[in-house]
């Protein structure tokens, strides 16, 4: 007898109850739902998807710390880790600097704001220092001194990326300076530590539901839908060109490491729709982490690029800032000149590198480039306040996308990609595995016996036609260095599919 096919509830239930994906899908729709029908009672959920961004970001320090130290001292080569950093910064610098200019090509062929003839002083200066707190933007010294610790251990208690890189930065390197044989525990306690690090990243991951119904309801029942009429041209302009700078980046991706962007969105497509419900792309940095490090990138680029592109490559927040200050020049009736414009992009590329983390940072840099340019009142930034909440999808999606996309460009530039399995990956021939699975299916002994068993080197084989010796598998990812080289074998090692490795390589 044929096997019975699972009724189609049994079916919708087993997805709900397996697939993250689903589960978060219908608690967006279900928040948008809440939010519309009851918008007193959907401002209260606000907490859940509050407690869930806590949670992750109280774990986000402690794995980039131990992503970084593994992937130095495993590299092997501190060069080759400098080298990742400085192409990091230049590809982040070429890539937001490309989403200021679509931006601004953006705002001047459609003119969002065109005809409101808003009169600047109806407008209520004092919102705006509200929405900020009365803070400011740092300048370059102030960021370039606060990226360096003061205390190891505030580093961690303030939860500032830049630190933590620094401070991982300098074990790594002393790790490797030192050598397996002084320090031959260390390793060993920090490949553990991120063990435990994960498992619990994958316990909170079960809360992504809970967090994303609650964020949309609060999102519609506090700001409604009204929004979308008044900012409708406005939010339509920015959200095009977001879709504009990313076609541009899947170009650039295909041409630089031959992946496909929207293989890539798919094969991350939970991670992302958690970031949109959420509005926040650090709930899903960890998640992000493994699934960049399964697909082909070597540790370091991935624990270095990664992070740093937190702080320095804001690509959507570009976008948005540049066709923000076109629209409140419209709005009040002042035309930028070209050489205005050209300004607004240098303020902009300046004041966008230290926006991370700054309540508000959206209008601190919106009101130092009014300032600048002393053509716009500075109050006018009020404007963006029922808007501003709305963009963050847009923001979020394309800051995360852009660092990922950096991560296999950076990857590919150093030869720390390997292409084969990346592209095995997205294609869905290796199903990615969370690593606090694969932790848990490896006692910490036998992870680091297979770590410290070298591989023996693979000999060719003879063909049966000639009987001759052909030549040796040629490196998959064209990485220099006996660290960065994956042979084919390897590449379809069990090891490196997320199963563990029971027999050795011939």
């Amino acid at each position: 007898m044929p096997p019975s096919v699972p009724s189609l509830p049994r079916r919708v239930a087993r997805t709900l109850r397996t697939s993250l994906f689903a589960q978060v899908a219908c608690a967006l729709v279900l928040g948008v739902a809440v939010g519309k029908l009851w918008p007193d009672v959907a401002t209260a959920a606000q907490p859940l998807g509050d407690g869930f961004v806590r949670l992750i970001k109280a774990m986000i320090s402690p794995l980039v710390f131990c992503v970084v130290v593994v992937g130095i001292t495993k590299a092997g080569d501190l060069k080759a880790f400098g080298r990742i950093g400085l192409k990091a910064l230049i590809w982040f610098e070429v890539a937001t600097t490309l989403a200021l200019l679509v931006g601004l090509l953006a705002g001047n062929l459609t003119q969002p704001g065109a005809g409101m003839n808003v009169d600047p002083s109806t407008l209520d200066a004092s919102a705006v220092d509200a929405k900020t707190g009365g803070g400011s933007l740092p300048s370059t010294s102030e960021f370039i001194l606060h990226a360096l610790p003061d205390s190891a251990v505030g580093a961690f208690a303030e939860n500032s990326l830049l630190q933590v890189l620094v401070l991982a930065c300098l074990v790594g390197a002393a790790v490797l300076h030192l050598g397996h044989t002084k320090v031959p525990k260390i390793l060993p306690a920090v490949e553990q530590a991120q063990d435990v690090v994960f498992a619990i990243v994958g316990f909170v991951m079960k809360l992504a539901p809970l967090a994303v119904f609650g964020a949309t309801a609060h999102l519609v029942g506090e700001y409604g839908v009204g929004v979308m009429s008044t900012y409708g041209k406005l939010i339509a302009v920015c959200y095009a060109s977001a879709l504009v700078f990313l076609l541009l980046l899947a170009v650039a991706l295909k041409w630089v490491a031959g992946i496909s962007l929207w293989k890539f969105v798919r094969y991350t497509r939970e991670e992302m729709l958690l970031a949109l419900g959420t509005a926040s792309s650090e709930t899903v940095m960890p998640r992000m982490m493994q699934k960049l490090r399964q697909a082909g990138c070597r540790d370091d680029a991935v624990g270095l690029v990664l992070p740093t592109g937190y702080s320095f490559n804001l690509d959507g927040a570009s976008i948005y800032l540049s066709i923000g200050t076109l629209f409140i020049a419209d709005a009040v009736g002042v035309d930028l000149s070209l050489g205005q414009q050209i300004t607004v992009v240098l303020i902009l590329m300046l004041t966008s590198k230290g926006m991370a983390g700054v309540p508000g940072s959206a209008f601190l840099a919106l009101s130092a480039t009014a300032s600048a340019l002393g053509v716009i009142p500075v109050g006018a930034v009020a404007l963006l306040l029922g808007v501003d909440r709305i963009m963050d999808s847009m923001r979020v999606a394309t800051n995360l996308l852009g660092n990922c996309v950096a991560v296999f460009a950076v990857s590919r530039w150093e030869g720390a990609l390997d292409t084969v399995r990346a592209r095995k990956m997205l294609d869905g021939e290796i199903t990615f595995v969370p690593e606090e699975e694969t932790a848990r299916e490896r006692t910490p002994q036998e992870k680091t016996a297979r770590d410290k068993t070298p591989r023996e080197e693979i000999r060719p084989e003879k063909t049966p036609e000639h009987g001759t010796t052909g030549p040796a598998p040629r490196s998959v990812s064209g990485a220099g260095g006996p660290a960065a080289d994956r042979t084919t074998a390897e590449v379809s090692s069990p090891a490196l599919n997320g199963e563990p490795e029971d027999v050795p390589l011939p």
